[in-house]
């Protein structure tokens, strides 16, 4: 068995203090994240933290732009027609909103921290990632405007979801089926320009 460098040791003290502090912050918020706290869960000095991240923010900030880079892994793994992968993609921004409210908006929070160009960078990537979707959808004349038709109604269905104002009995429809909808709308050329 061989020597573990230093370099390997602290990539895996970062990575036990960031899985740490999004098992934190998925259980009880941007408040219940401490420095110390992510330390003594993570199993190294209360400390160690300090040692990689400047402050809670940058932390954070790094949880958040972890987020942003799996959700771009995601998105650039769907499989199958234009209009599925787009289903898809969408449908992985609405999982994280659901299982991981406080980590969902972390991400949608302005770029903190020592770091913020990190978050920024990602956050982008998953942009390049999901318009190349929509393109093959609606083409490059009109690209940017039903991607962020697409992005900002499925961000404002997870916000309602998330706030307790979305309510099937109320509206009588899921979120899952105004995420199909939007999805059709788009994909069947339902908007005329």
């Amino acid at each position: 068995m061989g020597m573990v460098s230093r370099a390997e040791s602290a990539a895996s003290t970062r990575r036990a203090l960031l899985d740490s502090a999004a098992a934190l912050l998925d259980e009880g918020g941007p408040e219940a994240v401490t420095l110390r706290d992510v330390g003594a869960r993570a199993g190294v000095s209360r400390g160690a933290p300090y040692g990689h991240f400047a402050d809670k923010e940058s932390l954070l900030a790094a949880v958040a732009a972890e987020s942003w880079e799996r959700l771009s892994d995601e998105i650039a793994a769907q499989r199958g027609t234009p209009a599925e992968r787009l289903r898809g993609a969408l449908a992985a921004l609405v999982m994280i909103g659901r299982h991981h409210p406080h980590r969902y908006r972390q991400m949608f929070g302005p770029p903190a921290g020592e770091e913020p160009g990190r978050m920024i960078r990602a956050s982008c990537r998953t942009q390049e990632e999901f318009l190349a979707i929509v393109s093959e959808l609606v083409g490059e004349r009109d690209l940017h405007r039903y991607g962020a038709l697409l992005f900002t109604g499925v961000s404002g269905i997870i916000a309602a979801e998330l706030s307790g104002h979305f309510d099937t009995g109320t509206w009588r429809t899921s979120a899952d089926e105004l995420v199909d909808t939007l999805v059709a709308i788009i994909a069947d050329g339902r908007i005329q320009a």
